[in-house]
């Protein structure tokens, strides 16, 4: 063996390679031993050639010397890291229903990386992403495949994790750096015509039909329809705001004011503002406190039996695209409507509108048509 490679472990010794720095191998492995900041440090060089780790050496002396040297300590578990990122989005006051997404991804995530075997947050690396993501859209026996979107979200979350964990200094590197994460194609969603809303609505039956007719009325989200309450509702300027509770804030996280559509204002002065909630669950024997926010979950359940009975498809969010379709097609300015929808994704809102453009062609083109049948039937003499 030539003298710039490694030595039989049982010929291990330091050997001072300058005036403050000391190489020995280690597992076939050479490791630099230094002092730094009054503490002793050692760390490997990673090379197995005598000549380079003498060199990687000497450029760490020369950085302490310089004052420009920075020893990072070993980097964190992934599972700290997620703990802190956590209660990093909680102070930012990010909703339930958001931690609980982010929660059921990094439960994901560290089941993978713990058989992986990579357990700290430098090891999380593109190959693991790409697995991660492999796995996900597959699904397995406990859970079902998932969808383009969800793949896409979760890793945007994963991708916001290692961020957190570089700009926070725990680690000196990002092993995310070329990770490139593209964009999924948007998937067609149902949307109802005004015709359709309005055959739903008639076909619901209290106290599920009143959180109905808000949704469809005011393009607004069901947990917006759950935290609703009657100080939010302004009658006399028939206005409803859409503004944070103490543990629940819009999507946005700003209030916004949406004006009231007649059916909407009928519906909302004939209901007695008994309950602090404007929309209440129904009083049963398993839950007899009256005055009880709606649940979404049982309200979606509603809806999905009703739609299945009227032949239509759909679920709760459809009223949204359904509210936002007719607005555009009947000529509200995307502002006027951004105001009362609040946050909505750009290429959304952009197809809507162009919906509304090719319908107005038609519609034109069909005037046009007619025009040209009268004058043919009445030609100039």
């Amino acid at each position: 063996m030539s003298n710039s490679h490694l030595q039989p472990d049982d010929d291990v010794r330091y050997e001072k390679v300058g005036e403050i720095v000391s190489i020995y191998p280690r597992n076939g492995i050479w490791q630099v031993n230094y002092q730094h900041a009054g503490k002793q440090l050692r760390k490997s060089l990673k090379t197995k050639s005598k000549k380079e780790s003498r060199r990687r050496a000497l450029i760490i002396e020369k950085e302490i010397l310089a004052g420009e040297h920075k020893h990072l300590r070993r980097a964190p578990l992934i599972k700290a890291v997620v703990e802190q990122y956590i209660e990093h989005l909680q102070g930012e006051e990010r909703s339930a229903k958001t931690i609980g997404k982010y929660n059921f991804c990094f439960s994901l995530l560290l089941e993978l990386t713990d058989r992986r075997k990579a357990t700290r947050i430098s090891q999380l690396n593109i190959s693991i992403v790409d697995l991660f993501r492999a796995e996900r859209a597959a699904g397995s026996e406990q859970r079902k495949p998932g969808a383009p979107k969800t793949v896409h979200n979760d890793t945007v979350t994963i991708r916001q994790l290692v961020t957190f964990a570089y700009k926070r200094g725990m680690i000196s590197e990002d092993p995310l750096k070329a990770l490139k994460i593209q964009k999924p194609k948007r998937t067609p969603q149902p949307c109802w015509t005004r015709a359709e809303v309005d055959r739903i609505l008639t076909s619901a039956q209290s106290p599920h039909r009143e959180p109905l007719v808000f949704l469809a009325e005011t393009g607004a989200r069901v947990g917006e329809a759950k935290w609703l309450t009657w100080d939010d509702i302004d009658c006399v300027h028939r206005l409803v705001h859409i503004r944070p509770k103490e543990g629940w804030k819009p999507k946005s996280g700003n209030e916004r004011v949406v004006p009231m559509i007649e059916r909407l204002y009928e519906m909302l002065t004939e209901m007695p503002p008994v309950n602090r909630w404007v929309f209440t669950a129904r009083v049963t024997k398993a839950h007899p406190e009256a005055g009880r926010q709606i649940s979404e979950r049982r309200l979606l359940q509603y809806l999905k039996r009703l739609v299945k009975r009227l032949g239509l498809q759909g679920h709760l969010h459809t009223f949204r695209h359904s509210f936002i379709s007719f607005a555009a097609y009947e000529g509200t300015s995307e502002r006027v409507l951004r105001k009362w929808i609040g946050h909505v994704d750009r290429e959304i809102l952009d197809w809507y509108f162009h919906l509304a453009d090719a319908q107005s062609q038609e519609a034109m083109r069909q005037l046009s048509d007619a025009a040209e049948r009268i004058r043919s039937k009445h030609p100039e003499q």
